[in-house]
């Protein structure tokens, strides 16, 4: 009986597992037909010169070395982690304030927190052009604002120096609302009678944040900083639509750079190299993550 037993345990487990794989299969074929599949292609194409007619000529490392001492790219680099920095430093804080303040009992809290979040499901291309009106140097809403305490327009998307922040404004009123809503969610899981205890023995609400908050809010502040990072890195339509990569490339990013090359100056193979760079460039950046994140994320 024993034996038998075993044996309908082990064909229950081996009908689990090939149900499982039936389950995930559609998933799993999506992945590889349409991401796997073209970013091993992707990653072939960059040791290679295509032609027009879709000839190739193996090149090796050619397009790597050329990449090195290319000043457009490396342009794209920089800004690209001008921008990444930008959203990390302020996105991430903001984003927390306010799910510290809309997990508070206030009148029409729903309203707000919907309000936050609408950005975030609005169309790029739709927010990208409303807010190409807002940065405007003579006629945006922006400056005309900042001139009532004495602020001279800001020429946002035409000055070098002020490109780059203009598209991190944009991106943070369109983004935020997501960060928001993850640390709302983890926010309601801290519970109360934690925050009780330490008022009885005699914790502040600073200190509450801080000792309470957020130790318990780290996996969730981590998760943010994954997913921003890895979204940053993406980041072309903003610059696409507002500006155009420039003024003087201040805001080509590498996805522009990649657009560019692939389909205006047609050199997909240079182009795929650029993408496996970005590629190289993000799974270093989340590994040392990963690295730092065990000093100090708390899972208990």
């Amino acid at each position: 009986m024993g034996m038998k037993s075993k044996l309908l345990k082990s064909k229950r487990k081996i009908g689990e597992w090939l149900w499982g794989y039936v389950f995930i299969l559609p998933a799993m074929l999506g992945f590889f037909v349409f991401m796997a599949g073209p970013m091993i292609y992707g990653i072939f194409l960059s040791f290679n010169r295509v032609f027009l007619g879709g000839q190739r000529e193996w090149l090796g490392l050619e397009h790597y070395a050329t990449l090195v001492n290319d000043p457009f790219f490396i342009k794209a680099v920089i800004n690209t982690g001008y921008y990444t920095l930008g959203i990390l430093i302020f996105g991430v804080p903001l984003a927390l304030l306010l799910a510290v303040i809309l997990n508070q009992k206030l009148k029409l809290v729903g309203f707000y927190r919907m309000a936050y979040y609408i950005p975030v499901i609005s169309m790029m291309v739709a927010v990208a052009a409303i807010w190409k009106g807002l940065l405007s140097t003579n006629y945006g809403l922006i400056n005309y604002f900042l001139g009532f305490v004495g602020i001279p327009n800001i020429p946002w998307l035409t000055d070098p120096r002020w490109a780059m922040p203009g598209l991190i404004l944009m991106s943070l009123w369109k983004g935020t609302g997501f960060n928001m809503i993850v640390f709302l969610g983890a926010l309601q899981t801290i519970p109360r009678s934690m925050y009780e205890a330490a008022s009885i023995d005699g914790a502040g609400p600073v200190q509450r944040f801080f000792k309470i908050t957020l130790p318990l809010l780290s996996p969730a502040i981590f998760f943010v900083i994954i997913t921003t990072t890895i979204h940053s890195f993406q980041i072309f339509e903003q610059a696409y639509i507002l500006t155009g990569g420039g003024p003087e490339q201040a805001t080509t990013t590498i996805v522009y750079a990649i657009y560019r090359y692939a389909f205006e100056w047609f050199k997909p193979g240079y182009a795929s190299a650029q993408a496996t760079v970005l590629f190289l460039i993000l799974l270093i950046t989340v590994a040392i993550q990963f690295v730092l994140q065990k000093r100090w994320v708390h899972y208990e």
